[in-house]
């Protein structure tokens, strides 16, 4: 199994800037990663994972995701759930700030004192969602909560990593049966395949499907045809890193 990065917890703040409530988001998730959570967590930029950054929605299936969101619009999770998956968790800045009995925040550019306290409320409680998170055992396959059952175990090394962009996680596009997907991990697993002397053909097939089935869904009835496109990707990619005569 190829050795990817260890788990953090994906930060996906509201990006706008009409509210102070968008600032609050943007200032609390800096809070957290920089001072309460460093290390723990990454932060995804929305204006780039909504512009198809595959860095950030590789990140976004693959580990679990917390969305702040400055009003009930819910931007920051709506558009985490259309391109990668429903958010593991995710806070309104507004409930928050009604919850803890604040003042309404002013300010856009410089936050009021009412502003920093939301500030503070929303970090603090966003670092509370990273403890339980990092505590709950993540299925990679399924970006979804594991059950114990399945015996899927996490990664414990540490990888110190601030943005989901350089996260560690490569993808690879391909076309399948007419489809464009992308596969998360597949360059580590031809990389790890080749390094163990593994030759492109059949009698690897099913070992092939096997390790990407455990990061991305196969869809039912389309593993034979995902087995032959895999291995021609393979093939090609062995081509490639074969030394020139």
């Amino acid at each position: 199994m190829p050795e990817l990065p260890k788990k953090k917890v994906g930060i996906v703040a509201c990006s706008g800037e009409e509210l102070p409530e968008g600032t609050v988001t943007r200032l609390a998730a800096l809070k957290v990663l920089e001072e309460l959570r460093p290390g723990e967590t990454v932060t995804i930029c929305l204006p780039l994972f909504l512009a198809g950054g595959e860095g950030d929605r590789a990140f976004a299936r693959f580990y679990p995701t917390i969305a702040l969101d400055g009003c009930e619009k819910r931007c920051a999770a709506r558009g985490t759930e259309m391109y990668s998956g429903k958010p593991a968790a995710s806070l309104v800045v507004r409930d928050l700030i009604q919850q803890a009995g604040l003042p309404q925040p002013a300010g856009i550019r410089r936050l009021d004192e009412a502003g920093r306290q939301a500030v503070e409320v929303t970090a603090r409680e966003t670092a509370k969602l990273v403890d339980d998170l990092l505590g709950t055992p993540w299925s990679r396959r399924t970006g979804a909560a594991l059950d114990l059952a399945e015996g899927e175990a996490e990664s414990p090394e540490p990888s110190p990593v601030t943005c989901s962009c350089g996260s560690g996680i490569p993808v690879e596009k391909m076309t399948i049966d007419g489809d464009e997907v992308t596969l998360i991990a597949l360059p580590l697993i031809f990389e790890q395949l080749r390094e163990q002397g593994k030759t492109p053909g059949p009698e690897m097939a099913g070992e092939l499907l096997g390790s990407v089935r455990i990061y991305n869904p196969i869809p039912a009835g389309k593993e034979r045809v995902y087995e032959q496109a895999l291995l021609s990707k393979y093939a090609a990619f062995c081509q490639e890193k074969e030394p020139a005569r």
